[in-house]
């Protein structure tokens, strides 16, 4: 059911996906800033804190596929407006993760009568958000090569990636800097009422866009298990376990450790941070360039009728970004490979995801997207499991330089699987969509 990506019609709907994945993904990141430190008072241990943080990824690895063969089967609007509601009920559940440890409050009492460990209630969130997000990921994907045409499918992939991408920053932000100027729960209040504002946009705007009839017969082991997608799944895998999984889950660490914050590498001006507050804006810095250049990435791509020159050079800029966070001495140069790794991932996601609706027949887009997205969060599941016991044995540098490594192994995987499939290392988009 593809429409013309020309037409005011398609346009509103990309508008309106993209309003709905921005407000909704402040939930997503505003847990990184708050929830490392925030353990050490709680009396969370760094391996539950690494749990917690992929526990989402987790649930997704379970809820991506029959999110997909769900889509494929019924549709995409009930299952993206459902996804949306789930996860505004999950940032809510951080407010009463905050309350758990809080008895002498009504609310603390309430919640301490399910379950006084905060620890539980910070999972049970992040498991619903797995499960909402899953549903909301493949849906905005498949939404957009639904009404997008061949010759326009990496810029309005590549915006709808940006719409997301920006979310993620907005809640680092609230985080960081709410959490300190006024509180935790504030933070995670503000989180969850932009999360209901996106369910209500997506009820009233976003329509029907995949099929025309309702089979409701779900298989989860109902996979897209060809070369396409399982390559474009393992450049996912490498890029979610360093991006998400180690820099994520670490830089507030890394700077407490370093002694870099914002107060004192740049301003004195009575301009003060801890490293909450300061991760917080470099992870937006991070998202924010990664959403420049998702834009930019599909419209570079779009304009030269091929993904995979596109694709291999964001991967290098990745991989560059890493290489200077591990040999990072000052604030300007942590500034600087957050940058480089936020504007090589963001350069990655919408080609990628324009090469795999280019290479899937329509009909199976969403088990496509499905299986992609339970390989990218195996990798940004993995990583926080991995890079928060291991990063205290191996220390920082290592552990951004293996990142680096990742990047590059990524673009090798990429170029052998296009090769695979089309018999081209470098395809045009006429040519793959024969």
């Amino acid at each position: 059911m593809s429409d013309s990506s020309d037409s005011p019609s398609s346009r509103n709907i990309v508008i309106a996906v993209v309003a709905s994945t921005f407000f909704v993904g402040f939930g997503g990141g505003v847990v990184f800033p708050i929830l490392p430190n925030l353990g050490e008072v709680l009396g969370i241990s760094a391996f539950v804190v690494g749990l917690i943080l992929s526990a989402n990824r987790w649930t997704r690895l379970v809820a991506n596929a029959p999110a997909g063969v769900l889509i494929d089967r019924i549709g995409t609007r009930t299952p993206f407006v459902v996804g949306l509601a789930i996860e505004g009920v999950a940032t809510f559940g951080y407010v009463l993760a905050i309350y758990a440890s809080r008895p002498d409050t009504t609310l603390g009492a309430l919640v301490g009568f399910v379950s006084p460990s905060p620890e539980v209630w910070f999972m049970v969130a992040r498991i619903l958000w797995g499960l909402g997000s899953a549903l909301v990921f493949a849906t905005a994907y498949t939404i957009t090569a639904d009404v997008s045409e061949a010759d326009s499918r990496g810029t309005s992939m590549g915006v709808v990636r940006a719409g997301i991408t920006f979310g993620f920053p907005a809640g680092l932000v609230l985080g960081g800097i709410v959490s300190e100027l006024y509180s935790n729960s504030a933070a995670f209040i503000l989180a969850a009422a932009f999360a209901g504002l996106a369910s209500i946009i997506a009820y009233l705007v976003v329509p029907e866009t995949h099929v025309e009839g309702h089979d409701s017969s779900v298989k989860p082991w109902d996979l897209e298990i060809t070369v396409p997608a399982i390559t474009v799944g393992l450049v996912n895998f490498g890029l979610y376990f360093a991006y998400v999984g180690v820099l994520f889950s670490t830089l507030v660490l890394y700077l407490g450790d370093a002694s870099l914050t914002i107060s004192t590498a740049v301003f004195g001006y009575g301009i003060e941070y801890g490293e909450q507050g300061t991760s917080g804006l470099l992870m937006a810095i991070t998202v924010l360039m990664g959403a420049v250049f998702t834009i930019s990435g599909g419209v570079v791509s779009d304009s030269v009728g091929a993904r995979v020159p596109v694709l291999v050079s964001f991967l290098l800029i990745n991989c560059l970004g890493f290489v200077v966070l591990a040999l990072a001495g000052s604030f300007v140069t942590v500034v600087l490979g957050c940058a480089l790794i936020g504007a090589g991932q963001g350069g990655v996601s919408g080609p990628l995801t324009a090469l795999l609706a280019d290479l899937t027949p329509e009909d199976r887009m969403g088990r496509a997207m499905g299986t992609n997205n339970v390989l990218g969060d195996v990798g940004g599941g993995l990583g926080p499991l991995v890079s928060l016991p291991l990063v205290g044995i191996i220390g920082f540098p290592i552990m951004y330089t293996v990142s680096a490594a990742i990047a590059l192994g990524a673009g090798l995987v990429l170029v052998a699987g296009v090769y695979t499939h089309t018999g081209h290392v470098s395809p045009d988009v006429a040519d793959a969509l024969e």
